[in-house]
């Protein structure tokens, strides 16, 4: 799904910034540009890049278990 319509960003981008260690939504923006024109979209990214941090940082037990 598209997050960020003015640049084209889409969730999956996203998710892969923070598995490429991508820690905050300025440095989302600078990867992906997502965010840079009208911000509207900055909300969901960072819900989007909280999430997807999260289950970067879970234990691989943890996620063995999921």
């Amino acid at each position: 799904m598209y997050v960020c319509i003015c640049n084209g960003v889409t969730d999956h981008q996203i998710r892969e910034a923070a598995l490429a260690g991508c820690d905050s939504v300025a440095e989302l923006t600078m990867r992906t540009g997502c965010g840079s024109n009208c911000g509207s979209c900055l909300d969901m990214a960072a819900g989007l890049l909280d999430q997807a941090r999260a289950t970067r940082e879970l234990p691989l037990p943890l996620l063995r278990a999921a």
